[in-house]
């Protein structure tokens, strides 16, 4: 297993990477629909796409990393616990234990009232780190499932997944938000390359297909880009949740019973997906292996996550029979 504080750091960078990254993939898209418009780069006009995709892309970036959260929980009408209900206070006494047992301070908490079985966490830190779960998995769960679903979220907080996973939400989100504009700008008339232009040569037709290709395609590339930091953090996040709760096989069976579920997350949407303890969707492509798998599906597969947390289940029993 990575050592924990490299794993954080290295969760950090790949934030920053990721936010830059972004902020240059968006700025592409207004270079795109400019050069589209004028049919070259002139620098003695002000570049109106170009300079409204990187203002919208530094005021999502600065959203995103202050405001992530709060846009992650509005967006899937998570509610915080009413104590009256006896599920929501056993929810917040084990958040309180798992809590204690990762040495990370009290999260906040918030259900989201929905039967299918789920669980994710979001925030910046640490210190304003949130865990929300859907009402169907408080229904489902004994205690040790719910206790190992909530290490699981945990170890995100603690390896610093949250602010990584929450910058990305927000982020695909904007470049869809800037593809979308650009089509819609195209569909009305509002870019074409200017006569004079065309007279003088213009713009290669060749170049137009590559500059509408890649505006058309920066959503899928975006998603791709997010999926791909979404799924290995699966793996180290189940890993995470044996070692506080010292029972592999209770995230094993709560997997099962996610996996068993017979529909998706009413206000899951693709841009949060990746969130979630488990494809809140239920697409079929996250149960596959292979190519195709490996770049589009937001979550490695349930039985291999099942596999190995019974393979760590066997380990535990074997190293406890030895203290005996």
């Amino acid at each position: 297993m990575t050592d924990i504080f490299s794993q954080r750091a290295r969760n950090k960078r790949i934030t920053v990477l990721l936010m830059l990254g972004f902020f240059v993939f968006a700025v592409l898209v207004g270079i795109s629909v400019d050069i589209y418009t004028y049919g070259e780069i002139d620098f003695t006009r002000i570049p109106v796409a170009t300079v409204f995709a990187a203002s919208l892309a530094s005021f999502n970036g600065f959203l995103s990393y202050f405001y992530g959260s709060s846009i992650v929980l509005r967006s899937l009408g998570a509610e915080p616990p009413v104590f009256e209900d006896p599920s929501h206070k056993r929810l917040h006494n084990v958040v309180t234990e798992m809590a204690l047992a990762s040495g990370l301070p009290m999260p906040k908490v918030y259900i989201i009232n929905d039967p299918a079985p789920n669980a994710f966490a979001t925030g910046r830190g640490p210190s304003s780190a949130v865990v929300g779960v859907t009402q169907g998995l408080l229904d489902t769960m004994n205690r040790e499932e719910l206790q190992a679903v909530i290490a699981h979220e945990m170890g995100h907080i603690k390896s610093s997944d949250i602010l990584t996973m929450t910058v990305v939400t927000v982020l695909v989100g904007t470049v869809s938000i800037l593809s979308d504009w650009a089509v819609r700008t195209w569909r009305y008339g509002g870019v074409r390359p200017r006569r004079s232009v065309r007279d003088k040569g213009g713009i290669h037709p060749v170049a137009l297909i590559v500059i509408a290709l890649f505006v058309l395609l920066s959503p899928l590339i975006s998603r791709i880009i997010a999926m791909a930091v979404s799924r290995n953090r699966e793996y180290q996040a189940d890993v995470s949740s044996a070692e506080f709760t010292r029972n592999p096989l209770a995230l094993a069976s709560a997997l099962e019973k996610i996996a068993g579920a017979t529909s998706p997350l009413r206000t899951a949407r693709r841009g949060t997906a990746h969130l979630f303890i488990s494809d809140p969707l239920q697409r079929k492509l996250d149960e596959k292996t292979g190519l195709v798998a490996d770049v589009f599906s937001t979550h490695p597969p349930i039985h291999e996550r099942v596999a190995r947390l019974k393979k760590m289940g066997y380990q535990f029993e074997k190293n406890d029979a030895k203290k005996v």
